[in-house]
């Protein structure tokens, strides 16, 4: 356990007032300390590479870290503050005095102070005592910090990252694989809010995640979990995405080895596991990045492009070099020393566009003009460039909501090079689709079918995620029209469409059984919702589904390429009847799906399919196992010699009312008698 410390509380965003120098102010700033003066984890090159914007280890360097000098154990402190006039390290140990505990700016004007302190070791809170230029005293914590204070509590603890792992075959599979086209099945989750203790009025923590949240992954079928930020944040409110720790998972639930057991745990399971990543702002809390020398730092000095108006937090100066060895030095981090899997980057469209939720003189355009933030998109290829190349079989996944080009294309033919995206366009335009009456559906048949118009421009990954269930949107369940039954039928619907679609699948925690009330992060998600039989179908349906996408190659070899999506049918509007084809890269390896978003069943629905011989139904959302209805295509399924929509032959399903059947190929057969036709 850390030692306990007198440090103050976090401010919730708000910048809390910074104290005069007084009585217990930092001493004089003394001449700059000489190469043979002390210890020093930093070389000439070192420093090199965090000057041009190219050390991509920082953490290594900067920080606090535990080690012997002269036979003296201690701890070596560093921290980057070029425009302070003194800096200190305080604590209990030095009972939190100002100036008492010195560091000393290096000799090569490189803006780092640094100072080797004996008697100092593990599990020691501290803060900076930065005293700026105009005299003002101020208490950061560690901008490299491992392990914070459990907020509201606000101070960085001496750590190590010592823990003995033991998913090495993971790993050599994974890099064994990069590269390859594998399914993606992702449980997105926010730790704080997935499973409570209600008799104790708490969140599990890392530890006891590691043994309910995998199993219950696991059983589900999801080859991924997507981790709302793990990073240290003062507001729990902000679910995470207001970092002031961005080198530290949360203390809320333990500590940075109960994070990484929790992480070697998924691995044992075969799970891979991707973090949140918020390089986009951070908010203005006295003890963070904000002005962490008296100057704007880490943040562009002007508010037109410093500060965000939407989250009323502060922007990255992704055109200063050390700012940008932080960055990407933290998402390498998350990939080094915590062995995850991927990332997925935050908010990359506000990123993108100088003029984002700007109007008009409210922005600062770039040399040429335009409203692209010029420095933002070489950080943004840099990152993924390093990611890929250091991590290979790890991914990063841009949540991109506009049309900004390639996206997720490689950066050697101009893409900014992230491995997959999210298709925003498509989850705006299919829950809009679906929470139309089903009789009106008729008239917006567009919509429920133009996403494949520039479905394979990026590499999409097609995400229900939280922000879908939030800020009065309801559930995805309450959004459905109709009794409980139709409810429960679209839901399922929803899904199987979803999982028939190309791309990649994200789907966030509590849509998988059905949650009916709209997220709330400080409540438990409605487990006992699973005594209901509606919802113990969805939940089954959901891992039937995972199943079924891991072992269908049909539906994830050329999920990002044309060459894997055929229309049958998208212009039956009058039935809201649509019908594609999924291919995989063996001959035959054919699925047919065929979705009916109305009540009404479809019997003798006539499908032309490219191929004579045997088909056998593989999905079907109205299955009696789901609650449905028990409209089915039992048994095998014969094609005929009656061409139909351009195939020489065709089947004839009974299409299940607010359903979706998914036929197979699985038998050819040399003649029609033979076939039993």
């Amino acid at each position: 356990m850390a030692k306990k410390s007198t440090s103050d509380t976090a401010g919730k965003g708000k910048k809390a007032a910074t104290k005069k120098t007084g009585s217990s102010a930092p001493a004089k700033k003394t001449a700059k300390a000489k190469k043979e003066d002390f210890f020093s984890l930093f070389t000439d090159y070192d420093v090199h590479l965090f000057r041009e914007g190219k050390h991509y280890k920082l953490y290594e360097k900067l920080g606090a870290h535990v080690t012997t000098y002269k036979k003296q154990k201690g701890t070596y402190f560093a921290v980057w503050a070029p425009s302070a006039k003194n800096v200190s390290v305080i604590g209990n140990f030095n009972s939190w005095n100002k100036g008492e505990t010195p560091l000393f700016p290096r000799w090569d004007s490189s803006g780092i102070w640094e100072a080797f302190i004996p008697g100092v070791g593990h599990g020691e809170a501290y803060k900076y005592a930065v005293e700026t230029q105009e005299g003002d005293v101020v208490e950061k914590g560690d901008p490299f910090g491992i392990y914070w204070e459990q907020p509201p509590k606000t101070a960085s603890i001496i750590w190590d990252l010592d823990y003995k792992w033991n998913d090495a075959a993971w790993l050599k599979k994974r890099k064994q694989e990069a590269g390859k086209e594998k399914p993606y099945a992702v449980y997105e989750v926010h730790m704080g809010s997935w499973r409570k203790r209600m008799e104790e009025n708490r969140s599990l923590s890392y530890r006891e995640l590691a043994e309910e949240l995998v199993e219950y992954v696991r059983e589900m079928g999801y080859t991924h979990v997507e981790f709302m930020p793990v990073m240290e944040h003062p507001f729990y409110g902000s679910w995470g995405y207001q970092i002031t720790g961005y080198f530290a998972p949360t203390s809320r639930f333990g500590s940075p080895q109960d994070f990484m057991y929790m992480i070697d745990t998924f691995h044992a399971a075969g799970i891979g596991v991707i973090l949140d990543w918020v390089p986009s702002h951070f908010p203005g809390d006295v003890h963070g990045l904000y002005k962490f020398d008296g100057t704007h730092l880490y943040e562009h000095a002007d508010a037109r492009k410093g500060f965000h108006p939407d989250w009323k937090s502060y922007i990255f100066n992704y055109g200063r070099n050390e700012v940008r060895s932080f960055l990407i030095s933290n998402a390498l981090f998350w990939l080094d020393q915590y062995h995850a899997d991927g990332l997925r980057v935050d908010a990359v469209a506000s990123m993108l566009y100088l003029d984002y939720s700007r109007e008009e003189g409210e922005w600062i355009p770039n040399q040429y003009g335009g409203n692209e933030n010029i420095e933002a998109i070489d950080f943004l290829k840099e990152m993924n460039i390093n990611v890929y190349d250091q991590f290979p079989g790890a991914i990063t996944i841009a949540e991109e909501s506009t049309s900004w080009p390639m996206v997720s294309k490689p950066t050697y033919i101009g893409g900014l090079g992230f491995g997959q995206k999210w298709m925003m366009g498509w989850m705006h335009d299919t829950l809009e689709y679906f929470k139309k009456d089903p009789i009106y559906r008729q008239y917006h048949q567009n919509e429920i079918t133009f996403a494949i118009m520039y479905a394979f421009t990026e590499n999409f990954m097609l995400p229900l995620s939280h922000d879908e269930v939030v800020h009065g949107k309801g559930s995805l369940l309450g959004r459905m029209p109709g009794d409980e039954w139709q409810r429960f039928a679209n839901l399922r619907l929803l899904y199987g469409y979803m999982y028939a679609h190309p791309g990649t699948k994200l789907l966030f925690m509590g849509g998988e059984f059905a949650q009916s009330a709209e997220w709330n992060h400080n409540n438990s998600l409605d487990w006992h919702l699973l005594q209901y039989d509606f919802h113990r179908g969805i939940q089954s349906f959901i891992k039937d589904l995972n199943s079924f996408y891991r072992d269908t190659t049909a539906l994830y070899e050329y999920a990002f390429e044309h060459k894997g999506f055929q229309w049958i049918d998208y212009s039956d509007a009058g039935n809201s009847v649509i019908l594609f084809m999924r291919k995989g890269k063996k001959e035959n390896d054919i699925l047919v799906a065929a979705c009916n978003f109305t009540p009404q069943v479809r019997g003798n629905y006539r499908i032309g399919v490219p191929l004579k011989g045997y088909w056998q139904e593989v999905i079907n959302s109205d299955d009696t196992k789901y609650h449905g209805s028990g409209v089915t295509n039992g048994g095998r399924i014969r094609s005929t010699p009656v061409a139909f929509h351009g195939h020489d032959y065709s089947v004839n399903l009974t299409l299940p009312p607010l359903g979706i059947s998914v036929i197979a190929f699985k038998e050819a057969v040399d003649s029609f008698e033979e076939a039993g036709s």
